[in-house]
């Protein structure tokens, strides 16, 4: 059951991740995108979609310096573990903070607008339970275990693992003595990227970053005297009628 869950799952789940996005590209590239529904209801996505979405950058980057960057490297660049802790705990806290209340107000408009609440399919439903669900772990890991509880040192056991499984040499008894919820949302971080190819967050690999270093678009005035306008279909219609019906 260990290997199952801390060896095989994983890599089932990467291995849909990526072979959904070639899928999803291949068969579905009208549906490569947002869906926005910004027309639609624009005051508490306003709101609701920069704080979502700075949240989410924070959460990452937090994710991504905890389970990426080994701590003797962050020790070698003069940042002790206490530091280091106090960073991550009161950083993912208030980031997280923010990541709650953005998609706080994006799920609830979609209940509080009928014209939202239309054009919301089934897999957006699905996508805003994972992420709800996801956030809840997240959150209780670090404000109830690490903020408020006794703590615990992920990076010497849920990161090393977490490592191991993109070197392919991951040890899943690392994952034996962590507390349930980081064995809950390391499993639930895996199955949301299976998820991910199926839902509009594929757009994320489509950031206009073209439009940084593209030309400007250049607007000239007319010169010259104003062309007459054209006709309407109508009248044009009549005309050319005009000499079959004398004939």
């Amino acid at each position: 059951m260990t290997t199952l869950v801390w060896i095989v799952l994983p890599y089932l789940c990467l291995a849909v991740f990526v072979a959904g996005h070639v899928w999803r590209w291949r068969h579905d590239q009208f549906g490569w995108t947002t869906h926005t529904s910004q027309l639609l209801e624009n005051r508490l996505l306003r709101l609701g979609s920069p704080l979502f979405h700075l949240g989410a950058f924070g959460v990452i980057g937090g994710h991504a310096m905890g389970l990426v960057v080994p701590a003797s490297l962050t020790e070698k660049i003069g940042i002790s573990e206490h530091v280091y802790h106090l960073t991550a705990v009161w950083g993912g806290t208030v980031t997280g903070l923010m990541l709650v209340a953005g998609l706080a107000l994006l799920i609830a408009r979609r209940f509080v607008s009928g014209r939202i609440r239309r054009v919301t399919t089934p897999m957006d439903k699905v996508l805003y339970v994972a992420l709800a669900a996801m956030v809840a772990l997240g959150m209780t890991a670090t404000v109830g275990v690490n903020l408020l509880g006794a703590g615990y040192d992920y990076r010497e056991t849920i990161a090393v693992w977490f490592r191991g499984v993109f070197w392919f040499q991951p040890d899943s008894s690392l994952m034996t003595g962590a507390p349930l919820v980081y064995q809950l949302h390391a499993i639930g971080g895996f199955l949301f990227l299976a998820l991910w190819p199926f839902t509009r967050l594929v757009h994320v690999w489509s950031a206009p970053l073209p439009y940084l270093w593209r030309p400007y678009v250049v607007y000239r005035t007319r010169r010259g005297p104003v062309p007459a306008p054209m006709p309407a279909p109508a009248a044009v219609r009549d005309t050319n009628r005009e000499p079959a019906a004398r004939r």
